[in-house]
């Protein structure tokens, strides 16, 4: 993919989400350009898994790993803590770390509305408040937060998700102006479909959308916004097809938003609320 091997030689990068899909990608990216990495996750097991991966691949990377649920309060506290106990000193910081539900607002258990607003603005903002305000003063530093083109798509269904996504794009746009005088580089990027277990879709339905060109693969999104990261880019869109929907999405008429949501959101729901009532039924009967 044209990568120099040793081009980020002597850098180091905390990548959060960094077990499994695009996180790993972006993970085995720097690693293959000579990165360091500070790996986060909330999930262990995976998480060393993944660093056992990388580090057989690319065995001069060092690698630390932090154990973390980003939504607790002590996240960035406890980020900084290991920073200090390793020795680390990082300079490039990839928000990745995200969820996804497709369901109504009302029907939405509380803790996920809360998971939503935690992970996806809380968290990214406050650890993207503590890296700008720790590499300020080098006048060097590497931003990435990652959006959503979902951000421009207030669709029935996608309410957290679209919404909370939209905070980071917004966001992060305003910090890079506020940081572009700082040298600090910050950059958001939107993918639009990408080939990883976050929206449930069946392996035969990815590969055919991969071929067809609807969907990119991990691998191929993660090289191409590191790149743009690295060129400074104040944000990156996959692919021309997914630029262009923005703009038939902006003007996607009331009935057909009504359609989606009568024709799959509804169908969804119903179906959730069956299984509810079949795992109660079951649970009763023991």
């Amino acid at each position: 993919m044209g990568k120099r091997k040793n081009e980020l030689k002597g850098h180091c990068a905390i990548v959060t989400g960094a077990s499994g899909g695009i996180g790993f990608e972006f993970c085995r990216d720097l690693a293959s350009r000579g990165c360091d990495l500070l790996m986060t996750d909330i999930n262990p097991r995976a998480l060393e898994t993944a660093a056992r991966a990388i580090s057989k691949s690319f065995p001069d990377v060092t690698i630390y790993l932090l154990t973390a649920d980003l939504t607790s309060d002590d996240s960035v506290s406890r980020l900084e803590q290991c920073c200090r106990e390793t020795g680390a000193e990082p300079d490039i910081l990839i928000n990745n770390a995200g969820i996804f539900s497709f369901c109504t607002v009302s029907q939405t258990p509380t803790a996920k509305l809360k998971c939503f607003i935690d992970l996806h603005m809380r968290a990214v903002t406050m650890l993207s408040h503590w890296f700008v305000k720790r590499r300020e003063p080098f006048g060097s530093g590497y931003l990435l937060n990652m959006s959503s083109m979902s951000c421009w798509m207030p669709m029935p269904g996608l309410a957290m998700y679209a919404s909370t996504k939209a905070y980071i794009r917004v966001f992060t746009r305003a910090l890079h102006y506020e940081m572009r005088d700082s040298g600090v580089s910050v950059t958001v990027v939107c993918p639009g479909g990408i080939a990883t277990d976050l929206f449930g879709l069946p392996e035969h339905l990815k590969r055919l959308a991969v071929r067809l060109g609807v969907l990119d693969t991990p691998e191929r999104f993660a090289h191409k916004a590191v790149g743009q990261m690295l060129k400074r880019r104040k944000q990156y869109i996959n692919g021309w097809l997914n630029r262009c929907s923005i703009f038939f999405v902006g003007i996607t008429p009331t009935p057909v938003r009504m359609m989606v949501k009568h024709k799959l959101l509804d169908p969804l729901m119903a179906k959730s609320e069956r299984d509810v009532r079949q795992v109660k039924v079951q649970t009763d009967n023991i």
